[in-house]
């Protein structure tokens, strides 16, 4: 059962990507493709949660403190330019508040996660290694995400330059969180989590190359 929730999840997943690439890259599409990216960021994390192995009071945990510390990091960096650099959200990411998409928490709950169990593959004792590497993982995938970003509306930065205060702060919060998932005691299992996580970077990459 285990397995076929796995299959199942990662097939989705994989197609939904592949058909995401499709409508971005049509232009007679992307305006639709735009709008649906929430529910495409909610189902996303529907088959995470479907394809976990053992739900526990301390995944969940983990899933409010990194969604409630994404969110409030996005909303201070938005309306303070103090942490990111000078940016504002566009459409893509659906309903704001306080000019900050509530689906930004969802989206770091998901990229943490999903780092955090693909280098759980790895057994690594060094807790400080381990976050190292997850914030380098993670920044390799900001560093694709934001010339797609700007280009379908996710966010766009002032004057379209993209600081390098941007990376910095991604790098370090992207440490932190991980730090946290390192900490937390929970099932980390989770290959699912692992197609999602290489989906993102192939999505996130033709983008970027395809003119």
């Amino acid at each position: 059962m285990v397995l076929n929730r796995t299959v199942i999840c990662s097939f989705i997943i994989i197609l939904f990507h592949l058909v995401g690439l499709y409508g971005f890259l049509t232009p007679e599409l992307s305006e639709l493709f735009i709008d649906l990216v929430p529910f495409h960021l909610l189902l996303m994390l529907l088959l995470l949660i479907f394809s976990i192995k053992e739900r526990s009071s301390h995944i969940l945990l983990f899933a409010g403190i990194i969604f409630t510390a994404g969110f409030l990091i996005e909303l201070i960096g938005v309306n303070t330019d103090a942490i990111f650099g000078s940016y504002t959200y566009g459409k893509a990411l659906g309903i704001k508040l306080w000019q900050t998409p509530l689906l930004i928490g969802i989206n770091w709950l998901i990229l943490v996660y999903c780092t955090g169990v693909f280098l759980e593959q790895f057994k690594m004792k060094n807790r400080f290694l381990f976050s190292l590497l997850g914030a380098l993982i993670l920044l390799s995938l900001d560093i694709l995400i934001e010339p797609v970003a700007m280009r379908f509306d996710y966010w766009t930065w002032d004057g379209s330059v993209i600081p390098v205060q941007n990376y910095l702060a991604w790098f370090l919060f992207s440490g932190l969180m991980l730090w946290i998932f390192s900490s937390m005691s929970f099932n980390k299992q989770n290959k699912a989590a692992v197609v999602l996580l290489f989906s993102q970077f192939i999505f996130f990459a033709i983008l970027n190359k395809w003119p």
